[in-house]
């Protein structure tokens, strides 16, 4: 059985997903409140980066630096677009989109809740095509220099 992964099999998961409740909200609460999600997501994907890391570090038996290097490096590179920027960028684009539209009807009275709601019901659907999307373009890009001989 393989050991646990407390960042990825575990409720801490969630912490990664916190910029994307707070980009729901941002139509109804201080801009601050927004950051603040952004930095606990943040430092949610340092914390998972750091975690890798060391686990490189101490399972390898040769080039130990380099292999905690590369992990770091692929694991914030992943954590970053997959868990903060691209779903960050999503759900920001859904509330807005979805404001202009409601500003144009009879529900306008209502508008910034339903943005709230449309924001936070997109969550679930939008994680795992990011995911993927993701473990995609860094397997054609940045993970094969990471695992080439000569890196």
């Amino acid at each position: 059985m393989s050991e646990k992964d407390i960042y990825r099999d575990t409720p801490i998961r969630y912490l990664g997903y916190s910029n994307e409740v707070g980009e729901s909200f941002r139509s109804v609460v201080n801009v601050k409140w927004v950051w603040l999600s952004y930095g606990v997501a943040s430092a949610y994907v340092l914390a998972d980066t750091i975690s890798k890391s060391s686990a490189a570090r101490r399972h390898s038996t040769e080039a130990k630096n380099i292999n905690a290097l590369k992990t770091g490096i692929d694991v914030l590179l992943w954590q970053g677009f997959a868990s903060v920027a691209i779903p960050g960028f999503v759900i920001n684009r859904i509330c807005a989109g979805t404001d202009y539209i409601l500003k144009r009807t009879p529900l306008s009275k209502n508008r910034k809740w339903l943005v709230v709601g449309t924001g936070l019901s997109a969550i679930p659907f939008i994680i795992k095509p990011i995911d993927h999307f993701v473990d995609y373009a860094m397997n054609k890009t940045v993970r094969p220099l990471l695992h080439s001989k000569t890196s």
